[in-house]
């Protein structure tokens, strides 16, 4: 393509990055592949051919398909995403997160108060792998489903890993 990225391999997957930052992610799931475009809230996207990975997705927005035509037939608009993406990594654009921090589940409080290295270890993690925990925890519907979701994932908390690290 010709656009100045380096191939890396994070995630275990292909990751594209400019000057060190990631610009984007190619992801094989089992309908489909996607570009993953680390800031692609912030490309202009006119036809609406990007889409939110998930519910609670603010920044990245994929570039999906299910066959390589479709890929080849969206070439063009696909490299100016690419290099969209590039220019906005240059100017230093920022994606503004929603400030407001997901409530933490109680019994999530409660297992800090029983475990206070748990606590500093999960201050420790980046914001977005508290809130992916957070997310993870206060989905369930029931307490018990919560407390369980809890104590299996207290070990890779201990180890500052997030919930979506392998």
């Amino acid at each position: 393509m010709g656009c100045g990225l380096n191939e890396e391999f994070k995630w275990s997957q292909p990751c594209y990055t400019f000057q060190g930052n990631n610009i984007l992610l190619v992801t094989a799931f089992k309908d489909y592949a996607c570009l993953a475009f680390f800031k692609g809230v912030l490309l202009k996207d006119p036809n609406e051919l990007l889409t939110a990975p998930g519910e609670n997705s603010q920044a990245v927005r994929q570039f999906r398909f299910d066959n390589v035509k479709d890929v080849v037939e969206m070439e063009d608009r696909i490299k100016s995403f690419v290099f969209e993406a590039i220019a906005l990594e240059e100017a230093g654009v920022k994606v503004e997160f929603k400030k407001n921090k997901e409530p933490m589940p109680e019994e999530l409080l409660n297992k800090f108060k029983e475990l206070p290295a748990l606590k500093s270890a999960f201050e420790a993690l980046t914001p977005g792998r508290q809130r992916g925990y957070i997310l993870h925890f206060s989905q369930a519907k029931q307490s018990s489903t919560r407390l369980s979701r809890i104590d299996r994932c207290v070990e890779k908390i201990l180890k500052g890993e997030g919930f979506h690290d392998r």
